[in-house]
């Protein structure tokens, strides 16, 4: 007989659902003991560590899905385990969790199981697709912040106070000077007659840099308060800069940076407190920013059921192609008032491209892992997303079932999706140009320079270096969203073109000279980038090196060397010391 096997088959269902329970314990132990040693590695300048905590913690739930999937299996082995069976292993599940303070992670962890061990779509009479609460429906016992009433103090002497909560186990590089910085700039800004403060408990960590979070209560007004510390090589730890502006520290939490490394114990608490000083980001977007994204997407289902729902009797808000060029290797299609575009790979690409479908899918998965340093838009794979018929143009539906047929099928009233990638909404930067004052459209440009050297040090060339594959978001940053063709810099051989040596070479209609299959030659981008003109000659004299190969060489020499490069998440004005 089987030792793990239940002594009563009729309680095959309590067994069950407490093994998925271990398996949710098991992930969540091993969360919070990654997210732990990041201030060790910060302390340490164990940089290479932190990004490998950070990829390793990201791999950590689907390795906790399947392993606890694998035990169902073998557990329930010869026994029917049909809607009935799972209908009791959730009331089991839910009865065991109510009381935790991450009901709503290990919902959706539960929901992550039954769908890798049912293979089906999200089924509400049998996972947690509706939430049983607020999102924050736990309140945590403890305090999740330090408190500090601020009327009449001294702003250097809380300023002390707080980095006193944080005891690094490292020298300070001057922490007296840092401190009259912090109180300089503070005293100056409108929030010095803020009432209170209050930090978080938890430190954030991403990369080279800590961030100390916390909030300013000024009557019925909520600022954020946000400290960048830095362990720069050869220095002691240092304060960087003081945020204190949302549109400052939005960016820090975006959607297409990497999530951060913080220890927490109530994460709806955190996201609760998070969203008070930064109410434009959506729930689903800060469970992400902090680590959950699996929940994150979660939530995101949720938001996306009740948009449908609320806007039901809007003829106009149905489903239509995203605008912009249409690409060769996806299908994108949006509404009018919903941010999010649904990308879905076709079955079939047009020439040039010789990519396959499983190529496009390992390079989402590349940047789903890779530091994406502001400059690539995260995205949420659905599997068997179900949207209703009635809600796409005929447009669209069409065109989804002529370009992805394998990736489609229409049953009823239903729309089924097999596979499809689901991103924020930004303009196409080449439609952006096109409407934009020149004043704007120069920023951009600038911002489009600056994302594709960000990227190049983040050890990421995009490959399609198109206006059309790049993205202006709601505050105006450009962000790039076509990964088909990225690869790794130092897989690339960046090339100067060779100088013909006789008029036949020069009038050759096709290169003359080899031409390996990673070889670039950066100097050609502005023939396919845009056409000449005031717009072109802009971006060569702001962003020039990006048109030479010699750049490209030293940021891959660079990061062969091990060199993992600074790239702020606000700007070079806002820091402290240059």
């Amino acid at each position: 007989m089987d030792p793990s096997a239940p002594a009563f088959p009729a309680l095959l269902h309590y067994e069950v659902a407490h093994r998925i329970l271990k398996g949710y314990m098991d992930y969540y132990y091993r969360f919070k003991l990654i997210t732990k040693r990041a201030r060790l590695r910060f302390e340490a300048r164990d940089w290479h560590g932190t990004q490998a905590d950070a990829r390793s913690r990201i791999a950590l739930y689907r390795e906790e899905v399947s392993r606890t999937t694998g035990e169902l299996n073998h557990l329930t082995t010869g026994t029917a385990t049909g809607h009935a069976f799972w209908g009791r292993v959730r009331e089991a599940f839910a009865e065991e969790i109510a009381h935790f303070n991450t009901r709503n992670i290990a919902e959706t962890f539960f929901n992550s199981v039954y769908r890798f061990a049912s293979g089906i779509g999200a089924d509400p009479a049998v996972m947690f697709v509706l939430r049983t609460g607020s999102y924050r429906e736990h309140q945590g016992l403890s305090a999740i912040s330090y408190d500090y009433a601020l009327t009449g103090r001294d702003l250097a002497d809380v300023v002390e106070e707080v980095l006193d909560r944080f005891p690094f186990d490292a020298p300070w590089d001057d922490r007296a000077r840092d401190v009259r910085l912090v109180a300089k700039r503070w005293a100056a800004h409108p929030t010095r007659g803020a009432d209170r403060l209050e930090i978080l408990t938890s430190v954030f960590y991403r990369n080279k840099s800590a961030y100390v979070v916390g909030r300013l209560l000024d009557g019925e007004e909520v600022h954020p308060f946000v400290l960048p510390v830095r362990h720069p090589d050869g220095r002691g730890i240092l304060i960087d800069a003081l945020l204190l502006e949302a549109d400052q520290v939005v960016s820090i939490f975006s959607y297409h940076r990497s999530y951060f490394l913080a220890d927490i114990s109530v994460p709806s608490d955190m996201v609760d407190f998070l969203n008070t000083f930064m109410p434009s980001k959506q729930v689903s977007e800060l469970y992400n920013a902090i680590g959950f994204e699996k929940h994150g997407k979660t939530v995101f289902y949720r938001e996306l059921l009740r948009h449908l729902k609320r806007t039901r009797k809007e003829e106009s808000e149905r489903f239509v192609s995203a605008p912009g060029i249409a690409g060769m290797v996806m299908y994108v299609f949006t509404t009018p008032q919903l941010n999010m575009v649904f990308k879905v790979i076709r079955d079939h690409f047009a020439p040039p491209k010789q990519v396959t479908a499983e190529t496009v899918r390992q390079k989402y998965e590349l940047v789903k892992h890779h530091d994406r340093v502001g400059r690539m838009a995260d995205s949420y794979l659905f599997e068997k997303l179900a949207l209703p018929r009635e809600r796409f143009s005929a447009e669209c539906l069409e065109e989804l079932q002529r370009t992805a047929p394998q990736k489609v099928t229409v049953a009823g009233d239903t729309v089924l999706l097999s596979h499809v990638y689901v991103e924020k909404k930004m303009t196409p930067l080449n439609l952006y140009l096109q409407t934009a004052e020149p004043p704007m459209a120069e920023k951009a440009l600038r911002d489009y320079g600056r994302a594709i050297k960000q990227l190049a040090a983040a050890n990421i060339f995009p490959g399609d270096l198109l206006l059309k594959n790049f993205g202006v978001t709601r505050v105006h940053r450009v962000v790039f969203y076509d990964y088909d063709e990225i690869e790794l810099v130092t897989d690339c051989n960046f090339r100067h073109l060779p100088e013909p040596q006789t008029p036949e070479q020069e009038m050759a209609s096709h290169p003359w000279y080899y031409v390996g299959p990673r070889d670039i030659f950066p100097e050609e981008f502005p023939g396919f980038l845009m056409r000449a003109g005031p717009y072109l000659t802009y971006l060569r004299e702001q962003h020039g090196q990006i048109f030479d190969a010699d750049f490209w060489n030293d940021v891959k020499r660079r990061l062969q060397a091990g060199e993992i490069m600074d790239v702020f998440p606000y700007r070079t004005d806002w820091r402290f010391l240059q």
